[in-house]
């Protein structure tokens, strides 16, 4: 039988977690990131604002540690996030969260717990699971250089932080574009003024400019998290697409994760063949595919 162990402190997360996340850490890239950004943010005083915040981890009936998880998203619908786990454990999870009366509208992460997840709930709710957008992880190993591009990559500074909070927006509105869907179908953007100067303070945010030192594109990177580092978001304007501005700083950020000892991996939407061809031309290869499911 799995035994759920639910932890409010990163910190103490990661002391249970840490070696199991470490054994694929591009597989665990989100909740090792999330985790290790909250423990620094804790440190410096810094509030997260989610009516959620707890971190999972699931064990066997020996202790080991089988699976991990999270709920700490600042944007509607607050989805939990599972990484793999065995199936009784995912159902397990669904079922705590049922009987402790915490509402749950939206499951994403690794298939299949996160389907098994969000099936458990909606039998016990007498509700049903939609899919909101199936993504798919990627990892590289060996960079394939894209054709020179014009302009130059540079870090955001705190003047960009208007610049950023829009092009995050858009990034969003434009994929749900791209890929076919409904306008907001994407889960909505939480990032304020504050939360953006924290991500350019941090060196998350990079911007391509052109030769006259305008911005053309942004491309988004984590600090790597047990050796894997992850790319995204990844917008240009429409303006300025078609030029090779994505291509280029993906490669010139993976760059610098791989000279750094990292692993570059980030991930696409299935339904959006522009950039999974991008990266793949890059040379990035899948990983494992998940999904983000809606519960209602």
């Amino acid at each position: 039988m799995a035994e759920l162990e639910f932890h409010d402190d990163p910190a103490t997360f990661l002391a249970a977690a840490g070696d199991h996340l470490a054994l694929e850490p591009v597989v665990s890239t989100v909740v090792a990131t999330v985790a290790e950004n909250a423990v620094r943010d804790d440190a410096a005083g810094v509030e997260l604002v989610a009516p959620y915040r707890w971190w999972l981890v699931t064990r066997d009936d020996a202790g080991a540690v089988t699976g991990s998880g999270m709920r700490t998203a600042p944007f509607a619908p607050y989805p939990v996030f599972l990484l793999p786990m065995p199936d009784d454990a995912a159902v397990a999870v669904a079922r705590h969260l049922h009987e402790r009366d915490e509402p749950v509208m939206g499951v994403n992460g690794a298939l299949p717990a996160a389907r098994m997840c969000a099936e458990e709930l909606a039998r016990l709710a007498g509700s049903t699971v939609e899919v909101a957008q199936h993504t798919r992880l990627h990892r590289l190993d060996v960079l394939v250089p894209p054709r020179p591009v014009a302009g130059a990559l540079r870090a955001a500074g705190p003047a960009d932080v208007d610049l950023a909070l829009a092009w995050f927006e858009s990034f969003a509105r434009d994929a749900d574009e791209q890929a076919g869907r409904p306008p907001g179908s994407m889960h909505e953007v939480a990032e304020t003024q504050a939360t953006m100067l924290r991500r350019i303070e941090g060196g998350r945010v990079w911007l391509w400019t052109d030769d006259g030192g305008t911005p053309v594109h942004l491309t988004g990177v984590n600090p790597p998290a047990f050796g894997a580092g992850r790319i995204g978001p990844v917008y240009t304007p429409r303006e300025h697409r078609g030029r090779g501005y994505a291509g280029a700083t993906v490669a010139a950020l993976s760059r610098r994760l791989l000279d750094g000892g990292a692993v570059p991996c980030l991930y696409t939407d299935q339904a959006n063949p522009t950039s999974n061809a991008l990266y793949a031309a890059l040379g990035y290869r899948p990983v494992v595919d998940m999904v983000n499911l809606l519960v209602r």
